[in-house]
């Protein structure tokens, strides 16, 4: 492998684990090519006046030892107490390694955080996943939870045999009363069709383990002694109560990688727009970058081509060498965009009714699944809560809005002001702040962030087949394989395909199988 080349396209989770992976364990020289000015893909954080902002919280959790390890080798575990456990007296779990850093004197850490993910409906707090409780029961009232118990009943006597779409998925796990209480509006709200539109493969992807008998024992499990450590083995992964952090944000992670992948003589060439692949005799040869500063076009050759790029452009790149059957099929798959609002408060007007303490007992939710119909709005994260370190201002609350739309739309085509205008009045309408306690915000914009399950993808094996033939072709990461994969699931699919370049292995089928079986799922 002396003298080799892989050209790396993007340099999201999937991108810099392949190029880390290719430095460390072979002599093929990683080069990456990433269309944007940073790194990280949709793991990336945006600094705002030193707020810092996740475009979508990533919880640093996974089933895979090979994945924990490998983060909290770039980014140890905490030995010490961060700024909130101190001030809080909150006990965590602390490496007992004799050089695990200390948040206060070093930015290089990962924090270990306490998971809060809850519901808003009907302007009401519910636990996510939703927890047959006494809080529950009360919220939703008898009546609903006689329906409730009682559609669970029948589908668990005559379950749906042939699912056939991301409802009958529902359905089959929690019942019809509970799909359309909790899961119906919201799915159709990320997704912007009905989920009898969507494959089931998106369910079996994010919740497959998750089930409301699942629940029932984990609140069962509740009252017996409590699994501590941050690996908990035996917790549903939508179920874990605490998850790994770094200490800046999750970008903070992806541009670690980043440098020591340039130090390793790997290459790094941001706002670098692949546009070209030519391919000859059953593999790539030869891609064509086009500089998006100074628009030049040039050519690199390479002998293994990593891509994360969406599956759509990865098509078009090949030009004329895809068969007119394989193109359609790219051409009608369909991607979700997102648009964040990150807003700076002097303080929350929703207040904090739990039992968990807080700096300035704001609400200590990570984030908040926004199912009220009468907004657009999907999901809050309180920046606070993820790490005291992102907030410049102790006493301010730093939050971000997220919305799933399509370029073009209604919600994509306001400007910057407008739409921050429109967010600020959503939120203040459900209860959520006091307008005249803005101080700041800041909007941000993600195309393609989200692979759709319709569209062209009931066809996409006919992609799948066609790209797995090109032999030195790897597709990884959540828009390189059309697939709605959390970061440690692009990272494994990285991995695997560095593991088959280096035993010689040649199929691609150990890679698609990743995020298939169920002890690599979890909540994002």
């Amino acid at each position: 492998m002396n003298g080799q080349t892989a050209i790396i396209i993007g340099a999201g989770p999937a991108g810099l684990t392949a190029a880390y992976e290719l430095l460390n364990r072979t002599d093929i020289k990683p080069v990456i090519y990433e269309a944007t000015s940073d790194v990280g893909g949709i793991s990336k954080t945006i600094n705002y006046k030193d707020n810092k902002m996740d475009l979508g919280g990533h919880r640093f959790f996974s089933k895979s030892d090979r994945i924990m390890k490998w983060w909290t080798n770039i980014l140890p575990l905490q030995g010490e107490p961060a700024r909130d456990d101190i001030l809080l007296r909150r006990d965590v779990p602390l490496s007992s390694e004799p050089d695990a850093p200390d948040p206060q004197k070093t930015d290089k850490v990962m924090l270990v955080r306490n998971r809060l993910s809850r519901i808003l409906f009907q302007r009401r707090f519910f636990d996510y996943p939703v927890a047959l409780n006494l809080k529950t029961f009360k919220n939703l009232g008898l009546m609903r939870i006689a329906k409730i118990a009682g559609s669970y009943g029948r589908v668990c006597i005559r379950p749906i045999k042939n699912e056939k779409s991301l409802e009958d998925f529902f359905i089959n796990r929690f019942g019809k009363e509970l799909y359309m209480t909790f899961f119906k509006d919201y799915t159709e709200k990320v997704w912007g069709v009905g989920c009898d539109k969507i494959r089931p493969e998106w369910g079996a992807q994010r919740i497959k383990g998750l089930s409301i008998t699942r629940a029932v024992l984990h609140s069962l499990k509740n009252i017996l002694p409590r699994d501590v450590s941050i690996r908990q083995k035996s917790t549903e992964t939508s179920l874990i109560e605490r998850f790994m952090y770094p200490k800046l944000g999750v970008g903070q992670l992806w541009e670690e990688v980043a440098e020591i992948v340039c130090q390793k003589a790997g290459e790094l060439h941001l706002r670098h727009k692949v546009t070209g692949l030519k391919l000859q005799q059953g593999g790539i040869v030869q891609a064509e970058i086009k500089d998006q500063t100074t628009g030049r076009t040039t050519t690199r050759t390479g002998h293994y081509f990593f891509s994360t790029m969406p599956v759509k452009e990865l098509i078009e790149s090949l030009g004329q060498s895809v068969p007119p059957e394989v193109k359609k099929v790219a051409q009608d798959l369909i991607y979700r965009d997102f648009m964040a609002v990150g807003l700076l408060l002097k303080k929350l007007k929703i207040k904090n009714e739990t039992k968990l303490r807080t700096i300035n007992n704001i609400i200590p939710d990570n984030w908040i699944y926004i199912q009220e119909k009468d907004v657009k709005l999907g999901r809050v994260q309180i920046f606070n809560n993820w790490s005291p370190y992102m907030v410049r201002d102790p006493d301010t609350v730093w939050i971000g809005l997220e919305y799933f739309c399509s370029r073009g739309d209604e919600l994509w085509s306001k400007c910057d002001a407008d739409f921050a205008e429109f967010a600020i009045d959503e939120l203040a309408n459900i209860g959520f702040i006091d307008k005249a306690d803005v101080l700041d915000s800041v909007v941000i914009r993600m195309p393609k962030i989200y692979p759709a399950y319709f569209g062209g993808y009931e066809r996409f094996d006919a992609i799948k087949a066609f790209t797995d033939k090109i032999e030195n072709l790897f597709l990884v990461g959540r828009n390189g394989m059309h697939r709605y994969n959390n970061q440690d699931h692009s990272m494994l699919a990285a991995m695997t395909a560095v593991d088959n370049i280096t035993q010689g292995i040649k199929t691609k089928d150990n890679i698609w199988a990743v995020n298939t079986e169920e002890q690599y799922h979890e909540e994002k």
